[in-house]
């Protein structure tokens, strides 16, 4: 089973412009841009019917960059405590000191 690729919008774009700029066929500009021809025709299709509205998403989000996120907000957290805790034991040194 092959994974499935994601095109930014910018990508998609500049593919519609090139389809219709009709330099090259939309197979040999397809093969060029390494996408399937009907790919092509359905952003193309996309791109007239719903105009700068077309293509909103960024793809669907990876499992790996929801665990980045989980991270990066677990060491946030963790950062947090370890501040209050060392703004924790200078005050109680002072006290003792």
């Amino acid at each position: 089973m092959c994974k499935r690729k994601y095109y930014t919008k910018e990508f998609k774009l500049e593919a519609i412009r090139l389809l219709e700029s009709k330099e090259k066929s939309g197979t040999d500009l397809a093969r060029e841009l390494g996408v399937k021809r009907e790919a092509l025709y359905r952003w193309r299709d996309e791109f007239i019917k719903r105009g700068d509205q077309a293509f909103p998403g960024g793809g669907r989000r990876s499992h790996q960059s929801d665990e980045v996120s989980r991270l990066k907000a677990e060491l946030a957290k963790v950062k947090e405590e370890r501040d209050i805790l060392k703004k924790a034991a200078a005050y109680f040194a002072k006290e003792l000191g």
